[in-house]
């Protein structure tokens, strides 16, 4: 009974782990010295908010170009795609770097009651606003259930 561990030993445990920090880990000591970061991998972060007349959807795309933004809704789905090339170029005397970076985004979002014709979109300093009318004020068909 004594030689039982509630979790595997492993002594190599951290670079398995397969969560940001085991990547800032393996870029550090397995690649060049200076990686750079990159705020996010596959997706991006996206506030949505609901007021009495509409939707407002804000999505973060830092370093995203506005040409490069796509928006669409259809069968009531909200979909954001992005697409992001960052070329990084520094020059010091006879020392030269380059280093390019490309990423595609996509997020999508269930969205009814909406106004399709009426949606709105802009896109300021690396913030894309997405406001999307209801089609109606729909009853709050909301009751308390007690728990037992």
């Amino acid at each position: 009974m004594f030689g039982m561990v509630p979790f595997k030993r492993n002594n190599n445990s951290i670079a398995k782990r397969g969560d940001s920090f085991s990547d800032l880990i393996d870029n550090f000591f397995n690649d060049d010295f200076f990686v750079p970061m990159v705020p996010f991998k596959n997706n991006f972060s996206v506030d949505l908010k609901e007021t009495e007349n509409e939707y407002i959807v804000e999505a973060d795309l830092p370093g995203v170009n506005k040409d490069a933004v796509n928006v669409e809704y259809e069968n009531n789905y909200l979909n954001i795609s992005a697409k992001r090339e960052e070329i990084i170029e520094d020059k010091n005397d006879n020392y030269v770097r380059r280093e390019r970076s490309y990423g595609e985004f996509n997020r999508s979002f269930y969205i009814d009651n909406v106004d399709a014709d009426k949606i709105d979109a802009s896109f300021k300093d690396g913030v894309l606003k997405i406001t999307m009318p209801k089609l109606e004020k729909l009853k709050e068909n909301k009751r308390r259930i007690d728990i037992q």
